[in-house]
């Protein structure tokens, strides 16, 4: 069994772990199926939320999860401290799966 190191926000172009061959094991090889039939629902969900962020969480989450930008990059980059970012990005993150 693969030992991962990864954290929960990975891109799925990262490795995550190395099998006993020696194989590289990138986060969208443990992806599972996306034609499940609640994945539509699921999808059309997640769009709703993200539509009811605000302007500036939906820029922060852009930068961190589609650019794969550090929260610290984030934060030069629209003027905040990395602090503010990760309240941000929490709080936002939280409100997408409904908590």
């Amino acid at each position: 069994m693969p030992t991962f190191h990864c954290c929960p926000f990975c891109r799925i172009t990262e490795i995550i772990a190395y099998n006993e061959g020696g194989d590289a094991i990138y986060v969208m090889d443990q992806i599972g199926d996306r034609n499940t039939p609640d994945s539509w629902m699921d999808e059309i969900m997640i769009r709703d939320s993200i539509k009811k962020l605000s302007q500036r969480e939906k820029n922060i989450l852009n930068l961190r999860f589609m650019l794969g930008k550090t929260q610290t990059e984030v934060a030069k980059e629209i003027g905040i401290s990395q602090a503010q970012v990760s309240r941000l990005e929490k709080s936002a993150l939280k409100r997408i799966k409904g908590q």
